[in-house]
Parts: C-alpha cells; structure tokens; sequence
C-alpha cells in the first residue's frame, strides 16, 4: 500500500527571522507545542528530539535533522513513540518546514511523508494547522 504525504500553509504577519527562531528556540515552541521540549543544535546530521507528557503519558519522540538551511529551510526525519510503532527506519517520517517572506509576511509550509492512511493525514494536517497557529498567534501579537 502506498504511503500518503502532506504539504500545508499558513501565513504569518511576522518577518522570517521570527518565524524561524520560533522554530527552533525551545523555550518558544514549547508555548505554542503543547508544552513539548524540542533538542537539537540545528545541524545537518545532528538528532532532534520532542519530549514531554501528553494525557498523563510521557513521550520522547525523535529523529535527525537531514537538510538544513538557517532562517529557510529544516527537513528531518520523525519517529513518534506515540505512534504505536517500531523505532526502525521504515517507520519515520520526513518532515520539513520551509519558510518563504514577502512584504513582511511569512508563509511556512509543512511538508511530512510516510502517511498510512487518508484519515491520519487529515489528523496530522490538522494538529500541524492547530500547532502552527498557535506560533501565529504568539508572533502576531
């Protein structure tokens, strides 16, 4: 069965250096990303990690960061513990968030692949619109 992938939008009143260190400094996302504690230093090779407890369960998802180009562009791969399968390579997902400003305005896309099924990539295209939003409303503030 072939795996489904997903791109979604949104656009954020914010210039692109804002919108990226809301990417990647933790002490922002873990405002608007459930309270997730995100890991990494940002580098190409280097892991990422998403901890934190979600309806009284402690999870540690994980992956590495693929491609990177700062202020841009971040692609890595996604392992969730949450998602009731094996921590092995068939199992991740690629994920990335490219960053494009016009006129002050940043659009993000979010890009993920490896989707089971059409209902998990509504899911997931939902819960990306319902994280990202949040970053909005933090920015546009």
């Amino acid at each position: 069965m072939e795996k489904l992938s997903l791109s979604t939008k949104i656009d954020i009143n914010a210039p692109v250096a804002e919108v990226w260190k809301g990417l990647t400094d933790p002490e922002i996302v873990k405002k608007y990303f459930f309270g997730t504690n995100v890991k990494s230093d940002w580098k190409a090779g280097s892991p990422i990690t998403f901890s934190g407890e979600w309806e009284g369960k402690s999870y540690e998802d994980k992956g590495n960061i693929q491609e990177i180009t700062p202020g841009k562009y971040v692609k890595y791969n996604y392992w969730s513990s949450m998602g009731g399968t094996e921590d092995k390579p068939e199992n991740y997902a690629n994920v990335s968030y490219t960053l494009d400003e016009n006129d002050g305005f940043t659009t993000l896309t979010v890009t993920q692949d490896n989707i089971k099924d059409i209902t998990s990539k509504e899911h997931s295209e939902q819960n990306w619109q319902t994280v990202f939003g949040g970053l909005k409303k933090l920015l546009e503030k």
